[in-house]
């Protein structure tokens, strides 16, 4: 499945549960998460979305390593089943 494909499935559940999903870059910062969530409570999740046989290149390695190291909530989601598990943790109230 392609990665556009896994994204719009995010994208679409996100705004289901009434959060947003927004386009994340930084022009000049190699390496950041592909989105932003901000869920229904004010929660901000980066995700970068990979799919099933995907992985991360060794500057997204870097750049989420440093957000994470400073605090931020960053998760690499792989597929359509990462996908659907993320959102049953924002539905369930698990982050």
């Amino acid at each position: 499945m392609k990665e556009s494909t896994i994204e719009r499935h995010l994208v679409e559940g996100v705004k289901r549960l009434g959060g947003m999903c927004i386009k994340f870059t930084s022009p000049g910062t190699p390496g950041v998460p592909d989105r932003l969530i901000i869920t229904s409570e004010g929660r901000i999740i980066f995700a970068e979305l990979k799919t099933e046989v995907g992985y991360l290149s060794k500057i997204q390695k870097y750049t989420i390593g440093q957000m994470m190291k400073r605090g931020a909530d960053v998760r690499v989601v792989k597929g359509i089943d990462g996908v659907r598990q993320l959102l049953a943790e924002i539905e369930g109230g698990g982050i």
